[in-house]
C-alpha cells in the first residue's frame, strides 16, 4: 500500500469481513484475531482484484515494510532527507542493514540503493512536474550533493535530462508500487 486512498480500500475489505482493524499503514495490517481460511481467501481476492497482494510470510512482509518506509521516507516526508538510509532501515527495521540488503537483492533482484535512487527519481519527476521547486531546491530536499549530482543520476535512470523531462514529461510516471 502506498497511498492513502491504497489503506481506505483496503480498510474496505476488512469491514466487508468485519475484521476490526488495530492499525493499518502502508504495506501493513494489524488485527486482534486470526482470520479463517475462507476469510483469507476472500482477503487475497479481494486484494488481488485491487491490485494489492496478501503477504503472509515473513520473508515478505519484511520486504514489503522495507519498501513501505522508503517509499514513505522519500515521497511523503516534508523536510529535506539528511539521514543515512542504512540507519534509518536498521532504526525502522530493527535488523542489521546487511542482512536486510542481502535478502531484499535476492528477493527484488535490486539493490536497495538502487530501489532508493529509483523512487527517488520518481520523486523529482512529480516535483517537476508541479513546477514549484528550481531544480536546486529538489536537490536540497531528496538530499542529493549538488543539482550536477541530481541531473547525473536523473539522465542515467530515465535517459533524459530534468529539463528534457520537464519540456516532454508526457511520460507516465509509474505507479510507486511499480517501481523496480
Amino acid at each position: 500500500m502506498v497511498c492513502n486512498r491504497c489503506i481506505e480500500a483496503v480498510q474496505e475489505e476488512f469491514e466487508k469481513l468485519d475484521v476490526p482493524i488495530n492499525s493499518i499503514k502502508l504495506g501493513e495490517v494489524q488485527i486482534e484475531q486470526n482470520l479463517t481460511t475462507s476469510q483469507l481467501k476472500y482477503l487475497s481476492t479481494a486484494l488481488h482484484k485491487r491490485g494489492f497482494e496478501l503477504l503472509e510470510d515473513k520473508q515478505s512482509q519484511l520486504i514489503e515494510h522495507i519498501k513501505s518506509a522508503l517509499i514513505q521516507l522519500v515521497h511523503y516526508h516534508n523536510k529535506p532527507l539528511k539521514l543515512n538510509y542504512s540507519t534509518f532501515l536498521e532504526k525502522e527495521i530493527g535488523r542489521d542493514y546487511h542482512s536486510l540488503s542481502t535478502l531484499f537483492s535476492l528477493v527484488e533482484g535490486i539493490t536497495i540503493e538502487k530501489f532508493i535512487i529509483l523512487q527517488k527519481i520518481e520523486k523529482v519527476k512529480e516535483l517537476l512536474i508541479y513546477d514549484e521547486l528550481s531544480l536546486s531546491q529538489i536537490a536540497i530536499h531528496l538530499n542529493y550533493s549538488s543539482v550536477h549530482h541530481l541531473s547525473n543520476q536523473f539522465k542515467k535512470t530515465t535517459g533524459m535530462t530534468p529539463s528534457q523531462f520537464k519540456k516532454n514529461h508526457t511520460e507516465l510516471r509509474k505507479s510507486l508500487d511499480q517501481v523496480k
